[in-house]
């Protein structure tokens, strides 16, 4: 059976579309059981994807879900990119508290600093 002009491999896909920065981690993704393609875990990078089908992964700490509208041709800008799916994952809780009340990285703070992130003197060790 020849292939399809319509469908590419779902490893191929996610990096066309931008979605891990190499086609490898791609793949990796997908050999681990960690991408999920109209509801069934896919278990090679070479399984074929097309418009219309659903795809279901975690990136970073989110979880997301693509419907695929295009296949594309190339690995091209961020704007290309996002004419290859529609986002369809639920927007994430605002009133969410920060995963951790540490400072938020601008080095290493200062008395006044620790203060407000811990009042009443109770430090994060108390």
């Amino acid at each position: 059976m020849a292939p399809s002009a319509e469908r590419i491999r779902l490893d191929k896909w996610l990096w066309h579309a931008r979605f891990f920065k190499t086609r490898g981690l791609a793949a990796g993704q997908v050999t681990g059981g960690h991408v999920r393609v109209n509801g069934s875990r896919a278990v090679k990078p070479a399984q074929q994807v097309g418009p219309g089908d659903v795809l279901t992964f975690a990136q970073g700490a989110q979880v997301r879900v693509v419907r695929v509208t295009a296949i594309g041709t190339r690995r091209g800008p961020a704007t290309e990119a996002r004419t290859l799916y529609e986002d369809m994952t639920p927007p994430a809780p605002q009133d969410a508290p920060p995963p951790n009340p540490r400072y938020e990285g601008k080095g290493r703070p200062t008395k006044r600093d620790r203060r407000k992130l811990f009042p009443g003197g109770s430090g994060p060790l108390e």
